[in-house]
């Protein structure tokens, strides 16, 4: 059984490792391959980015469990999800309508036992029984709850004009390159066939979208559309994060109880002509 691992538990010390021993304890027959264990803490755009992305190439009946942002509050159940022929096994902190863009197809709530420690390796324990009992043939409603009404957050989405799109910084890479949650679609449906002009950091413009990095010369910035479809921003070569100052997310504490762990995104806006 084929079953993907993505956290924000990073990879400094035991947990990464304890949960792929808890799972293969809980069931041998689990194949486990990991996505990421490095996801920003609290960043739910990115994690959603990251989850939908690689989720969406995997065979049908994959099992993914999601560790991401798993106490969020003192968690009375878990979420085991059904989306186009894709199990999910996650928190119930709205991410999963973030990762998926809408309500899962199906979803039932796993039961907690209320006398355990809900640390990260009980919560592994029940979401590798779920995915087992899938996996002999139960029905999702049989080990969980069909009528349960879960958390939902909205997924991060560009601003429109009648003459601009503007979009979040939601990820840069291990090659510092920019990635700004505007898809090929978006941009194309916005644009309607008109010349464009991309800004960012006040003055840097890019007015072609190019195929592949090496459409420009080393070291000049270009902008094309990732594998995913999204817009990103780059430097042949080069690392263009670095270069221009950008960056995903920064949290800004203040005295205002309002602003308190908000999180903060650059923006890059297309103009159009």
């Amino acid at each position: 059984m084929l079953l993907t691992l993505t956290s924000d538990i990073g990879q400094q010390d035991y947990l990464a490792a304890a949960v792929k021993g808890q799972l293969i304890k809980s069931n041998p027959n689990f194949i486990v391959t990991d996505i990421t264990h490095s996801l920003s803490p609290f960043n739910y755009p990115q994690a959603a980015y990251i989850c939908r992305n690689a989720i969406k190439n995997f065979p049908n009946g994959t099992f993914h469990l999601i560790l991401v942002n798993l106490f969020d509050s003192k968690p009375e159940h878990l979420l085991l999800a059904l989306h186009n022929n894709q199990y999910i096994g996650i928190a119930d902190n709205g991410l999963i309508t973030m990762i998926l863009e809408e309500v899962p197809q199906k979803v039932v709530a796993l039961p907690l036992e209320k006398s355990a420690i809900k640390n990260t390796l009980y919560c592994t324990t029940v979401f590798a029984n779920a995915f087992t009992q899938i996996a002999a043939g139960k029905k999702m409603e049989e080990i969980g709850n069909d009528s349960v009404s879960i958390n939902v957050k909205n997924p991060l989405r560009p601003l429109l004009g009648n003459n601009w799109i503007e979009g979040q910084i939601i990820f840069i890479d291990n090659f510092e390159n920019v990635i700004v949650n505007i898809t090929k679609e978006e941009f194309e449906e916005q644009r309607r066939g008109r010349s464009f002009k991309i800004v960012f950091k006040r003055d840097e413009t890019i007015d072609k979208i190019s195929e592949t990095y090496s459409d420009v010369n080393e070291g000049e910035k270009l902008a094309l559309f990732n594998s995913a479809g999204y817009l990103e921003i780059a430097v042949n070569k080069g690392n263009a994060a670095g270069l221009f100052g950008l960056q995903g997310y920064s949290e800004q504490q203040s005295q205002n109880q309002y602003l308190q762990n908000r999180l903060f995104y650059q923006t890059v806006r297309v103009h159009f002509e």
